[in-house]
């Protein structure tokens, strides 16, 4: 038999007490399994319950069910790794939850973990819970390993030696009955009570400090290193099984879980918090609720734009170890008048959207962002509120533990914490009564943390997750404390339902602007791209936000003209998008700039300057300031300069003066900006409204297991045959297709149905995320996409390391949808 089949047979009977339990529930109990496991259903869909039942089974498709877990759910299931037998009852008993509302909430709390296929009722009245959520805690409960753990590495002599001090006659002398009748003696509390009752003063103090302590984890006894005897106080526990001392392992004796809890006595209840903490409220209206959350996304979507348009004239640089510092955020959030906050969930959001891309040693804009800066503001808004809400981390959080400021787009690795934070947050407030809000931040936060205690919290945040909260404000997903149409569509994952809320809310982008004798321009709103770039060109942006304002000066007014544009055109361009007539001052300071424009010029030929009004070209000459340029008068209208054109032009501008460059045959030389653009390693951002399009290479953002009926998998699921035969190479079974096959002859470590996911992935050109055990033995967890199959080994995009990669089938250990 093949080590493929073997390894197709050890899984099968892994997943073999779930799958029988699966196979029981109705159709609708179903269901409710793959609505709340995603990742189970994912393309290719399981082929029948045992192939399901190992997908629930995967260590990773259990982590990704842990950060959803509210908190009572994570204390059943960490009271339950505690016992060696897993019962109601035995619940019951050691969460103090035998009666009354306790009682209720405890069969609701199994319920829950049950519609997620981590603990679920088996033939015999006990529960069986899944194998990874019990290893997901060292201590749980801060218990060690049960006694026919920490016995498994014994002889049969110590163990008699054990069940002799107590006083037990087992029913033979075999290790495993004599281990047994230890195991029922120990699991006894009134024995295990009584029989320390009778131990030294000195070890009993011992037992009972040691049985509320988090054990030690115990360190590897290298050969040659000597192990310390028994202490003293020790011995005695160690000859009645009390505390075990393991030769494999360095450190003190282990106490036994059955023994801790004995020893704990019958008042000690482990935590279990039914009931969430109050969140107080005040009335808010709806149109109350519309109009903050409408303030707030204007106010967020016109600083995006300036933060990117920012970003697009001037690529901020990246720092050597990666993101951008401090000082780059800085002058972002100064030319777009906004905190840095605000600068920071731009530029990651954009980040995420593939708006902005690693550039060399820069940020740059990529193609993708000039598509989204003509679109609506409600569009913008739209692209970037769903990469938000998948970040993998908070884009607020700009300090570490010591204070000090992290750089942005630095790259984080994957954290369902921040997402689930995210999802939770709005879950949190959305449970408040119709029609109220929450009070304040650090009440709606200590409920977040009931619902998802799992998630990362920053150590900046005073209350907790304050910056999350903060965030939600000010992008309008939560207003006055509770949550607006812009939130409830995220809640809901609704693409279509999000663009309309957007839509509603904000309103278009205004065209026109209010020009002021004070040589200033206001626009109300969100201005429109043509409007944004015809005012950045001709003025300097003051502040911006719900209202931004732009002021005139014959400098800004310079720059436009050095574009080509002349006064007549500049000033009808302005003109046509005021609301009114232009004011005087506005069009007299164009006039006199224009004037000053051009009279003098510079030739690039031996950088060459001439005019035609001797006096203002003897007046440069004579210039103090320009005396570094190495000007020399040859004619009353021409002179030249040692230093390159370029460098004449800028001096001579900061000087003062208004000269224009020529070009080699005398005309004058258009000056315009260069937008550097960088390739995007995402694809560009689904435009709003628009149907869901298929996931192509390199999307990390699509919905996993979204676009399946579960209603009819569940239905075709119960009806297919118990045993779906595997296909492998040597039974002649066909493979769905070559690539199948191809894979699972190089995968010796992988199961058929993560074989099935792989090969999926390279056939339909989609993402996946492998564990993968390198050369040197370090298992890493990798997100690939662009994958090439060359077997034995796998071509791809690694993320982790944003480069070409090359892996080795037979070292990747495990297969995820990504």
């Amino acid at each position: 038999m093949s080590s493929y089949v073997v390894r197709c047979l050890i899984s099968k009977k892994s997943g073999s007490v779930l799958a029988t339990w699966l196979r029981g529930l109705d159709a609708a109990e179903l269901e409710r399994v793959l609505a709340a496991r995603p990742d189970a259903v994912s393309a290719p869909e399981p082929r029948s319950v045992g192939e399901l039942a190992d997908r629930l089974q995967r260590p990773a498709s259990v982590a990704l069910a842990l950060p959803r877990l509210a908190l009572p759910c994570l204390q059943v299931a960490e009271a339950a790794a505690a016992l060696t037998v897993v019962s109601r009852d035995g619940l019951a008993g050691i969460l103090g939850a035998t009666h009354g509302d306790r009682a209720h909430a405890l069969d609701a709390v199994l319920a829950a973990m049950a519609d997620r296929a981590l603990v679920w009722p088996t033939e015999n009245g006990l529960l069986h819970m899944a194998a990874p959520l019990r290893s997901a805690w060292n201590s749980p409960l801060g218990l060690d390993a049960p006694l026919m753990h920490l016995l498994a590495g014994s002889n049969s002599d110590e163990v008699a030696r054990m069940v002799a001090k107590l006083g037990v006659k087992p029913a033979a002398n075999r290790k495993e009955t004599r281990l047994a009748a230890l195991v029922e003696h120990h699991s006894d509390p009134a024995r295990v009570a009584a029989l320390v009752a009778t131990a030294p003063a000195a070890t009993r103090k011992l037992l009972e400090r040691r049985a509320h302590e988090t054990p030690e984890r115990p360190g590897f006894v290298m050969f040659g290193t000597p192990q310390a005897g028994p202490r003293p106080a020790e011995q005695w526990a160690l000859e009645r099984g009390l505390l075990i001392r393991d030769r494999r392992w360095s450190g003190p004796a282990r106490m036994p879980a059955e023994v801790a809890l004995a020893l704990r006595g019958s008042d000690w209840h482990a935590p279990f918090t039914p009931v969430p903490p109050d969140v107080r409220s005040v009335p808010v209206t709806a149109p109350d609720v519309e109009r903050e959350a409408t303030a707030a996304s204007m106010a967020f979507a016109a600083h995006a734009v300036s933060v990117l348009g920012a970003c697009a004239a001037a690529p901020p640089a990246r720092l050597k170890a990666g993101g951008v510092g401090a000082r780059e955020l800085s002058r972002i959030g100064k030319a777009a008048q906004c905190d840095e906050i605000v600068v920071r969930l731009a530029l990651e959001a954009a980040s995420a959207a593939g708006l902005l891309a690693r550039d060399g040693d820069r940020v740059a804009a990529t193609a993708a962002y000039d598509t989204w800066a003509e679109q609506k503001p409600a569009d913008q808004l739209t692209v970037l509120l769903q990469a938000w809400w998948a970040l993998p981390l908070t884009p607020g959080g700009s300090r570490d533990e010591d204070g000090k400021a992290l750089p942005a787009l630095a790259g984080a690795p994957p954290c369902g914490g921040c997402v689930q934070a995210r999802h939770g947050l709005l879950a949190a407030a959305a449970q408040l009564p119709v029609g109220e809000g929450a009070v304040n931040s650090a009440e709606l936060g200590a409920l977040l943390v009931w619902l998802r205690p799992l998630a990362d919290e920053l150590p900046q945040d005073a209350t907790p997750f304050a910056t999350l909260i903060r965030e939600a404000e000010l992008l309008g997903a939560l207003a006055l404390g509770a949550v607006s149409p812009i939130g409830a569509a995220l809640l809901a994952d609704d693409a279509e339902d999000l663009t309309d809320a957007c839509r509603r809310l904000l309103p278009a982008a205004s065209g026109t602007a209010r020009f002021g004798s004070d040589l200033t321009a206001v626009v109300t709103g969100t201005p429109s791209a043509p409007l944004l770039a015809l005012l950045d060109s001709v003025a300097d942006r003051e502040t911006a936000g719900a209202a931004s304002v732009w002021r005139f000066s014959p400098r800004s007014v310079r720059r436009a003209l050095d574009t080509g544009l002349t006064p007549d055109a500049l000033t009808a361009d302005l003109a046509a998008v005021a609301v009114e007539s232009l004011p005087q001052p506005l069009s007299y300071l164009i006039q006199d700039t224009a004037r000053g424009h051009g009279r003098v010029r510079i030739a690039s030929a031996a950088c060459v300057i001439h005019g035609e009004e001797p006096a203002l070209l003897a007046e440069l000459a004579a210039h103090r300031k320009l005396s570094r340029l190495g000007l020399r008068q040859l004619a009353p209208t021409v002179l030249i300069s040692r230093t390159p054109p370029d460098k004449t032009l800028a001096a001579l501008r900061d000087a003062g003066y208004a000269p224009v460059a020529e070009k080699p045959d005398g005309s004058v030389r258009i000056e315009r900006a260069q937008h550097r653009r960088a390739a995007s390693p995402v694809p560009p951002p689904r435009l709003p409204g628009s149907r869901r399009r298929p996931q192509q290479t390199g999307d990390r953002t699509a919905d996993v297991g979204a676009g399946v009926d579960l209603p009819a998998l569940a239905t075709r699921l119960l009806g297919a045959p118990q045993d779906v035969p595997e296909p492998n190479p040597y039974d002649g079974r066909p493979y769905a297709s070559d690539t199948e096959e191809i894979i699972a002859g190089h995968a010796r470590n992988l199961a058929f149905t993560d074989v099935r996911q792989l090969a999926h992935a390279v056939n339909n050109g989609q993402a996946i995320t492998i564990e993968y055990v390198a050369t040197s033995g370090n298992a890493t967890v990798r997100t690939l996409s662009r994958l090439e199959l060359d077997a034995p080994y796998l071509h791809a995009w690694c993320h982790l390391r944003n480069d070409e990669r090359v892996f080795t089938i037979s070292r990747i250990h495990g297969v995820m949808p990504s």
